[in-house]
């Protein structure tokens, strides 16, 4: 008889325990719609980047492509002429030392938002590198598609994302992340 007593009292913490691991699941997952940047976002922030690129392109390279006369130079094809490997070398190193330096773009400055590593370890040269020179190449390859990813998956991870062990978060959130 005392030993059914005592399984009718484990029962009942066995049941509160899976419920409770149930409503932290929910909870969790609730918080990382919340926390975690999705596309809407992400996409305006590069937009950002992108007419900041094209901007300081407009008004300074392409001066100095015209009297210094590179945009002629050619290695084999016009696409690797001197002027598109310098458009590509300035295209990744806005990308890559802006993260690095402060976590963030110009565009994901002004939208609050910001790379941070899974891990929420610092952001290392080669996480940088992966996730914003090699997928980017990569996405590139693929007409850019890879970036719709962050629509459908947990925490709005994109293939890049993936590649780098990284997520973007919302900085008004970020205690939030350095929580679990």
């Amino acid at each position: 008889m005392d030993d059914m007593k005592q399984n009718d009292s484990v029962q009942p913490n066995i049941e509160s325990s899976s419920a409770q691991e149930e409503v932290d699941t929910i909870y969790h997952n609730q918080l990382a719609k919340v926390l975690y940047a999705g596309f809407g976002i992400r996409f305006w922030s590069f937009l950002v980047d992108l007419l900041i690129i094209f901007g300081i392109h407009s008004i300074i390279l392409k001066p100095l492509y015209h009297f210094a006369n590179i945009d002629s130079v050619k290695l084999w094809i016009d696409y690797f002429s001197v002027g598109h490997l310098l458009d590509a070398l300035f295209f990744y190193l806005y990308f890559v030392l802006l993260t690095k330096y402060f976590k963030q773009t110009v565009g994901k400055m002004i939208f609050n938002i910001r790379v941070e590593r899974v891990d929420r370890g610092q952001l290392t040269w080669s996480d940088v590198l992966f996730r914003e020179w090699i997928g980017r190449i990569i996405s590139g390859a693929f007409a850019n598609l890879p970036y719709l990813v962050t629509i459908f998956t947990d925490k709005h991870k994109g293939v890049h994302d993936y590649f780098a062990g990284t997520v973007v978060i919302k900085n008004k959130l970020e205690k939030l992340f350095y929580l679990k």
